[in-house]
């Protein structure tokens, strides 16, 4: 039987180990620093890239993958497999959706016998890697890209992601907040608590909280609110705050019944905009 093969970009931030297991392949974001062009995850760790904020006086510039770079996903899939999905984060974050329909239409054309499905996931980050996941879980078993899109498509219905960033500072300083805000939240240290909600596309503030273990009770209230006693599979995210995020993974194991749950690092194209100190939960509950 042919597999269908699954193609996604660096923002699902899904652990390495993970990948590899199930031969997703990852097709990464871009951003620019003093003139050079760095892929997300490859040329760069997480924690190299955060070194460079104390010192860079304007941050690095992101990119979304081109159709070039998505051709070469597609184009190295098609030598193994005749059936492809990719999946892509939110066209109201990237350019990646589009960038993925037009790299399908050239490998249609170009390649033989190959059948490309493009999804804009609606969420991002470890919400999109839970999509991912399930689509390449369903891949292992089904033949039918019809039917390993619907997996997908019913798990994009149901995913929540929840998070808290340190400061503000970083998105102000990207232009992705006005830069009184970022005063503001210098002086008083806030902690604000976003969500991307199931196919919304974007994040909208939920809470805004002063300190980082208050943050932390509030995301186990938020998934507690949203899970109802139903088990949950779920992903960890965080930059620069591995031991926080391991616990917030204790807890969450000894709070809830997870099928599945894993930790991963805020890929640096994120946290480029977002700065160190994000910790927050992708999830969603089985039907």
């Amino acid at each position: 039987m042919d597999k269908v093969a699954i193609v996604t970009d660096s923002a699902a931030c899904l652990p390495e180990d993970v990948v590899r297991e199930y031969g997703i392949e990852v097709v990464p974001l871009r951003f620019i620093y003093a003139g050079k062009v760095y892929r997300d995850g490859i040329d760069i760790t997480p924690d190299k890239i955060y070194r460079i904020f104390p010192r860079a006086k304007n941050l690095p510039t992101t990119s979304s993958p081109s159709p070039g770079n998505y051709y070469e996903a597609l184009e190295k899939v098609a030598q193994k497999h005749s059936k492809v999905l990719v999946i892509t984060l939110s066209s109201k974050f990237s350019m990646a959706f589009d960038s993925a329909k037009i790299a399908a239409k050239i490998a249609e054309e170009k390649l033989k016998n190959i059948v490309v499905e493009v999804v804009d996931c609606g969420t991002a980050a470890g919400a999109q890697g839970l999509v991912v996941l399930a689509a390449a879980k369903a891949a292992r078993v089904e033949g039918s890209l019809t039917k390993v899109t619907e997996v997908a498509k019913n798990v994009m219905s149901r995913v929540n992601l929840i998070a808290f960033l340190d400061t503000l500072y970083y998105l102000a300083k990207g232009g992705r907040v006005p830069r009184v805000v970022a005063w503001a939240n210098s002086l008083v240290k806030i902690k604000p608590i976003f969500q991307i909600a199931p196919l919304s596309g974007e994040a909208s503030i939920m809470k805004i909280v002063r300190t980082r273990p208050e943050a932390i009770k509030q995301l186990l209230e938020l998934v507690k609110e949203k899970v109802e006693g139903k088990s949950i599979h779920a992903i960890v995210m965080h930059s620069q705050s591995l031991a926080e995020a391991e616990n917030l993974k204790e807890r969450l194991v000894s709070h809830f019944l997870c099928d599945e749950i894993y930790i991963s690092d805020f890929t640096p194209v994120m946290g480029i905009h977002t700065g160190p100190g994000v910790l927050g939960i992708a999830f969603y509950t089985d039907d």
